[in-house]
């Protein structure tokens, strides 16, 4: 009997650092874990490559692939789609291996309602003014821009009861331990190994 695999959530405030984690955890020799890669219709920052980063989408297309409900989840924010593709996320689980989702506070929102036995993580800045400050040393936004992902930010972290965990980002390795712990004790969840041990008991 395979084990279905972990749908892993990790979500947070914009410019907390979600990319930076989850790229940290994917270059570790011990990770398994399968990255589902999320489309967006915002263009490319420097170094991003399409189809490794984020599948980069037209709005049209996007709004075709919503049509047509091959999203999971999708938000719109700042101005720009953001989704993550169904059918790969269903079909990875059901063989076994943990997919791993970097996405916005509202698409989590979405995906708790789909896959409610999903893992959950917020990962949170270590203050508001440090959130701040990773915005601004980006250097890819204006002003405006900046104080509507700090309001942005406020509310998401006010839903941060919606999350089965929260980790606090206040340097990425120890953000990367905590987040890998809580996913061995996952996968140790009474509910999720008890009917591996049922069939064993039916079958003696």
């Amino acid at each position: 009997m395979v084990e279905k695999g972990l749908l892993i959530v990790l979500s947070g405030p914009s410019g907390v650092g979600k990319g930076t984690v989850r790229k940290e955890i994917f270059s570790q020799k011990n990770t398994s874990f399968e990255y589902s890669i999320s489309m967006t219709t915002r263009s490319p920052r420097a170094g991003e490559v399409d189809g490794v980063d984020y599948f980069f989408k037209s709005r049209e297309e996007f709004e075709d692939l919503i049509e047509q409900g091959k999203l999971l989840e999708y938000a719109e924010f700042v101005g720009n789609y953001y989704g993550t593709p169904v059918d790969y996320v269903r079909e990875t689980t059901l063989k076994g291996k943990d997919v791993f989702l970097e996405i916005e506070v509202e698409g989590a929102k979405q995906v708790r309602e789909k896959f409610p036995d999903g893992l959950f993580i917020f990962l949170s800045p270590p203050s508001l003014s440090e959130l701040k400050n990773r915005i601004v040393t980006r250097g890819t936004e204006s002003e405006e821009i900046i104080n509507n992902r700090m309001n942005v930010a406020r509310e998401e972290i006010e839903m941060m009861h919606l999350y089965d965990y929260v980790v606090e980002n206040d340097t990425v390795e120890n953000a990367c331990e905590k987040i890998k712990a809580i996913i061995v004790a996952e996968h140790c969840r009474r509910e999720r190994v008890e009917p591996k041990y049922k069939k064993m008991l039916e079958a003696n």
